[in-house]
């Protein structure tokens, strides 16, 4: 009697969470069509996050250590030399 009305608490608990799905498209399946009002709410949507885009000031570079440094920052090298590093053995050998 218990497993059946437990049964029946969590089919009755489960029947909302199932009915507020919508349909998940399948692999494969074409993407409906747009209507005319959503074609141009996703056009005033891009245009308004370019617009945003426009309005956020430049940064210059940060440097959050800049007050703890007592000298004052070094300019960052534009290349980086690559040295060749030979692992296996602890001893050097000659070449």
């Amino acid at each position: 009697m218990r497993f059946v009305l437990a049964a029946a608490i969590t089919a009755s608990l489960a029947m909302p969470a199932f009915a507020q799905q919508s349909h998940v498209p399948q692999y494969g399946e074409p993407d409906k069509e747009k209507t005319a009002t959503q074609k141009a709410a996703d056009k005033a949507d891009a245009d308004a996050y370019k617009r945003s885009l426009g309005s956020i000031p430049d940064k210059g570079p940060s440097d959050p250590w800049g007050a703890v440094r007592s000298d004052p920052p070094k300019a960052a090298a534009t290349k980086t030399a690559k040295t060749k590093t030979k692992t296996g053995s602890a001893e050097a050998k000659p070449q």
